[in-house]
Formats: C-alpha cells, sequence, structure tokens
C-alpha cells in the first residue's frame, strides 16, 4: 500500500530515462506521431511540466504509471532524466492511477479503451476482495461497474460494451480503431466465436466493406443458432445498406458520427430555433446548410463548456 504520510512520497525527482520502465500490461499504445513529436519539441523547450508518476520495481529501475508518452517524448527531445513521483503502489492501486491518468486524454482508441476498462474492473473488484469480505459476488460487480461507469462519464452498459471489444479477433479490433467498423456493429460480431470473425474479416477484405449494425445483429443470431457460414455472410455483406441509401447524398460516405455510430435526435425541440427558409426546402443544398446550423450550435456549446469549466478552476 502506499505512504502517503510521508512527505517524501511526494516529492519530484529527476530519474534517467533508462531506469523507467512500462508498467506491465499497459493498454495505452505510444506511438511516434505528429502529437507525440509536438510534445517533444515542448519538452525540449520548456522541459516536462507534469512530473510522471513511478513505483519502484523488485529487480531495480521504476514502473512508469502515469507518463508513458512524456518518458517517448523526452527521449525524443534528447533528454536524459525525466522528473517523476515515486509512489508506493500495489498492483491494484498502479493499475486504477494508470487507467485513470490516460482516460483524460484526447483520442482515446476503442481498443485502448476497452483494455483499460476493463484493467480497471478487475483492480476495483480485486480490491473489494480484499477489504469487503462481507459483500456478495453481485454487489462488488455491480458498485464496480457503477463506480467505472460515473468516473469515466459514462453508463454501466456502455462500460461493458466497451469491454466487449476484447472478445474481437485483433485483424477486426484493428479495424474498428481504424474507424472501418463502427463500435455498434463492433460489440455484435464480438459475440461471434473467433473462426467466424475470422470469416467476417475474409468476407471484409472481400468485398472491401465492413457490416452495417443491422447486419452484424443478424450474423449473431445466425450464430446463436447454429447456422452462420462463410457462404451465409459473404450473402450478407453483399447487400446495400439501406441507412445508407437512404441518407441525402451530401451525407453519404460522411457525416457527423460518433464511435458509436450515427446519433439521432428529435426534430420538434429544435423548430423554433432553425430558420423557415431551410425547413420550407428540402433541397440537397438545404439540407447541407442544416446539417452546418446544427455543427455551428455545437461548437458555440462546446466554447461555452470550456469556458465555464476554466472558471469553476
Amino acid at each position: 500500500m502506499s505512504n502517503r504520510n510521508d512527505p517524501m512520497a511526494e516529492a519530484v525527482i529527476e530519474i534517467p530515462l533508462a531506469d523507467l520502465y512500462s508498467l506491465k500490461n499497459h493498454p495505452f499504445k505510444v506511438q511516434d506521431d505528429e502529437t507525440m513529436l509536438e510534445t517533444a519539441e515542448s519538452i525540449r523547450n520548456y522541459g516536462v511540466l507534469v512530473p510522471g508518476i513511478v513505483r519502484p520495481r523488485p529487480e531495480g529501475g521504476y514502473e512508469i504509471i502515469s507518463g508513458h508518452r512524456r518518458k517517448r517524448a523526452s527521449e525524443l527531445a534528447g533528454k536524459e532524466t525525466m522528473p517523476v513521483i515515486v509512489r508506493n503502489l500495489d498492483d491494484d492501486e498502479a493499475a486504477i492511477i494508470m487507467v485513470d491518468s490516460n482516460l483524460q486524454r484526447d483520442n482515446i482508441l476503442p481498443s485502448e479503451r476497452s483494455r483499460a476498462y476493463k484493467i480497471k474492473l478487475e483492480a476495483i473488484k480485486h480490491q473489494g476482495e480484499r477489504t469487503d469480505l462481507t459483500s456478495s459476488q453481485v454487489g462488488t460487480k455491480l458498485k464496480t461497474d457503477e463506480r467505472i461507469a460515473l468516473e469515466a462519464g459514462s453508463s454501466r452498459n456502455q462500460v461493458h460494451r466497451y469491454i466487449r471489444l476484447m472478445h474481437l479477433i485483433t485483424p477486426l479490433l484493428d479495424l474498428v480503431d481504424e474507424k472501418k467498423i463502427a463500435f455498434n456493429p463492433a460489440v455484435e460480431l464480438s459475440y461471434l466465436p473467433p473462426e467466424q470473425q475470422y470469416q467476417v474479416w475474409e468476407a471484409v477484405n472481400m468485398q472491401q466493406s465492413t457490416p452495417s449494425l443491422s447486419q452484424a445483429q443478424r450474423m449473431k443470431k445466425h450464430s446463436q443458432e447454429g447456422k452462420l457460414t462463410y457462404e451465409l455472410i459473404t450473402a450478407i455483406m453483399s447487400e446495400e445498406k439501406k441507412s445508407e441509401m437512404n441518407r441525402p447524398p451530401f451525407m453519404q460516405n460522411e457525416g457527423i458520427l460518433s464511435e458509436e455510430g450515427f446519433i439521432k435526435l428529435p426534430i420538434t425541440p429544435f423548430l423554433q430555433y432553425l430558420p423557415r427558409s431551410l425547413l420550407q426546402n428540402t433541397s440537397p443544398e438545404a439540407q447541407e446548410k442544416l446539417t452546418k446550423f446544427f455543427l455551428k450550435t455545437a461548437e458555440l456549446y462546446k466554447k461555452f463548456i470550456a469556458k465555464k469549466r476554466q472558471q469553476e478552476r
């Protein structure tokens, strides 16, 4: 357990990069992308502004709990050391801090969020088994996923749907990360056994198309009935996606997408705010202007929330 009463436990010290090691089973990818290069340039000019969090390794050196990207950026910036805070954390504490610190980043991949939720779920459950032996297994589980959902600003159901992605084979999970397979169809495909998932992957490569939600749901249903074959998968995949065909031309192959797919909103509450000229015009040009109207509204609201949060700090 960590010794929070020890003032030296929170002291910031410089540790050689060569003595810093990744935490085992760290689920977040450290890539030399554009953001990493920008971070390296910032560290080159100003140094690491936020210390990492590490814990001692029995075999020597330190395991990084928070700061994997900062370590890599420091390497690219030509630094030899990095400022860190050393804490004596057990495996469960380390896992929870590691997940929480990384989930605050932008652009978290679905596979990263999936693994992170699972790691945190198992860590909190293990803590509960050690400290609350009177709780039932079901009760502990409910408290655990409710806590994760609350801290992530999500729902219990959504947390478990992300964890379902861990049942996808790697090639399909990669397509989810690449935004070639939407979140909802991916969750449905995760219920297929691995051999059938590989057949779906083969069909995707052959047809250069990915399953819609309805197609993935049908595959899941046929699989549960013991009727899903490669021939049936390719037949389902060959069907045109009705949702795509019914969308206005200017929105086909693009649009407002969340990681879960398209968002459907009721139009009635917005009618009083919309220009009458747009409501009376059904041309593709008018629909495109309507979409831009909603996007501008969302952008203004985002700025308002950011300003409000800044004032609350």
